[in-house]
């Protein structure tokens, strides 16, 4: 299968959008707003790090680029030089939406500032998102994903739950900032409607991780003073582990007295299931690790297919480990076309991630697959000079 359609009729169908930005964070929102139908033009020098690294038969299109440009139209333009700083500037102006993730600096430098553009384009919704709070000291410091973790709190945690300031082995602060990036610019839109004024939107990286993290960690430090420690408690717990059945992984996580009694009883530990840490109408605090320790001793007994149908019929949450290796087999996956085959047109057949929100009136759609770089610049810049004919 080709996994495209020529046509949009997603929810944003009429929307522009300029994706000026690198990386992943604003490219994956950019890439969301044009599953759900936008008309994005990214704006790009081929020197973006997504197009570095391992690729296939073209140089720039690597599985990183595969997977947060498509949907996308691609416009090469060097920035630094006038003509081609003027083109881009007649590009916005076809604008709904800019996203940049640029320093300040070189947005100013550019004459590419949301000061600089709001008088001539009053109706764009200029979202900027960079690694800390443009009134901070931290202002101008280069942000990744690992600095993000760390000022969020994020490395604390880890630190405290697993005794290793580890990261989180996945870059959670731009796909959490890209999705801020994305809700934000919707309801900045929608204000834009009823006024039919823009605005500027700042996502600072750390502090929107910083909200994503405290929802739950914050715990007792909701009050003031404080009644308890930060963290949440069954997150820090050392139980709190994907367990091994008799032939793989899974994870089975009793929350109420009757899910252990319910998972000892399946493992046939009827001793288990009578033990009076389980019999009351709440498990208490202290007594959450040894259960689960108890449960890992008795996941090995059966296997995970086994558990899954033990805890469907008996409302245990309850899930296999996918193994990402394994993942396009898996039926879940399979079925709900979540990574499906594609042709890409020139880089064969890859796997396409898919899109996970479904509209029972105006779906999303793979319309394109991601470019090369600079592939559309001509296409673009022909339909602007048809439009001002």
């Amino acid at each position: 299968m080709n996994g495209t359609t020529d046509s949009a009729n997603g929810p944003l169908d009429g929307v522009r959008v300029i994706d000026l930005s690198t990386v992943v964070m604003g490219p994956y929102a950019a890439q969301i707003l044009g599953d759900l139908g936008a008309d994005v033009i990214k704006i790009e020098s081929p020197s973006d790090t997504v197009r570095s690294g391992l690729y296939r038969t073209t140089p720039g299109m690597t599985p990183l680029n595969l997977n947060v440009n498509r949907n996308k139209r691609s416009v090469s333009l060097n920035l630094k030089d006038d003509a081609d700083r003027e083109r881009a500037l007649a590009l916005i102006g076809t604008a709904d939406v800019l996203i940049t993730n640029m320093r300040p600096g070189a947005l100013a430098r550019l004459g590419l500032t949301y000061a600089d553009l709001a008088d001539r384009h009053p109706g764009l919704v200029y979202a900027h998102a960079q690694g800390f709070r443009s009134d901070s000291d931290r202002a101008g410091h280069a942000a990744y994903d690992e600095t993000v973790q760390a000022s969020s709190g994020l490395v604390d945690v880890a630190n405290r739950a697993l005794g290793r300031p580890v990261y989180l082995p996945t870059i959670i602060g731009d796909k959490v900032a890209a999705l801020t990036i994305v809700y934000a610019v919707l309801a900045a839109m929608v204000h834009r409607d009823r006024t039919g004024r823009g605005q500027h939107i700042e996502v600072p990286m750390t502090d929107t991780l910083l909200a994503f993290n405290l929802v739950e960690h914050l715990s007792g430090h909701v009050y003031e003073p404080a009644e308890g420690d930060t963290g949440f408690p069954l997150s820090m717990k050392r139980g709190h582990r994907a367990v091994a059945t008799a032939d793989g992984l899974a994870c089975i996580m009793p929350y109420t007295p009757q899910n252990f009694r319910d998972v000892f009883t399946a493992a046939g530990r009827l001793d288990l299931a009578e033990d009076p840490r389980v019999a009351g109408p709440a498990i208490e605090d202290a007594d959450v690790d040894p259960l689960l320790e108890l449960v890992a001793r008795c996941a090995p007994g059966l296997t995970t297919t086994e558990w899954e149908e033990i805890c469907a019929k008996q409302s245990v949450p309850m899930a296999p480990v996918l193994e990402l290796d394994r993942a396009a087999d898996d039926p879940y996956v399979r079925d709900g076309h979540l990574l499906d085959v594609v042709e890409h047109p020139s880089e064969g057949p890859i796997r396409s991630v898919g899109i996970p929100v479904r509209y029972s009136a105006t779906p999303g759609s793979v319309r394109r697959l991601a470019p090369l770089p600079g592939q559309h610049t001509d296409e673009v810049f022909d339909e602007l000079a048809a439009a001002r004919s």
